[in-house]
């Protein structure tokens, strides 16, 4: 089964129907026990991080969601939920993530273009991995976010793009893969991410 974390942050319903075209073995929770019976955990995510990180602590998914992690569970992070593997942000003060990825979470400089990056960019493999099959180096996937990651661990770095800033947007070891883009918002491309993932899980 493949889970989809409700955290309270954002609408999951675009995730679920993007999974369900790859197989029907996919539920929403915000129970961490859920961990339990799941192969696989998807966490998306819209809003503010300092928020999400309290909603994670508040109903008990940090221990449980690192652990399954850490011991090489299937795991897809979308935007919050890929920003929310790093080690801390300055969204509103300064919050601590998960602390999974080290590296801060920062606000894009101020310059000539516009913040939040919202709509289509390209994005630039650095490496291979088996979630990106089929899916060609410098394709466009659609994204929506006034801050990015800067990373203090350039193994973790699957994909770049530029926006003002080179960023990675793509980061990923063993089965934990994540994506600061929208794959289930990103056409052909974004899709073939989501059943690259469905079907290694299944």
């Amino acid at each position: 089964m493949i889970t989809v974390i409700d955290y309270g942050m954002g609408n999951l319903r675009s995730v679920v129907k993007s999974v369900e075209k790859y197989t029907s073995q996919v539920q929403v929770s915000s129970d961490p026990a859920i961990i339990e019976e799941s192969r696989a955990l998807i966490m998306p995510g819209d809003g503010a991080f300092g928020m999400a990180m309290q909603h994670l602590r508040d109903m008990g998914w940090v221990g449980p969601l690192l652990s399954f992690i850490r011991g090489g569970g299937f795991f897809l992070g979308i935007c919050l939920g890929y920003q929310l593997l790093f080690s801390r942000s300055v969204e509103f003060g300064e919050h601590e993530g998960l602390g999974l990825i080290p590296g801060s979470v920062v606000r894009f400089p101020t310059s000539d273009l516009k913040v939040p990056h919202m709509g289509w960019n390209q994005v630039k493999f650095r490496k291979e991995s088996p979630f990106l099959e089929g899916v060609p180096s410098r394709s466009y996937f659609y994204f929506i976010h006034t801050y990015y990651p800067e990373i203090e661990d350039d193994s973790w770095i699957i994909g770049e793009t530029e926006y003002g800033v080179t960023f990675p947007c793509i980061v990923g070891k063993g089965n934990c893969v994540a994506t600061q883009f929208h794959p289930e918002k990103s056409h052909k491309m974004g899709l073939k991410i989501i059943e690259n993932f469905v079907r290694s899980v299944c």
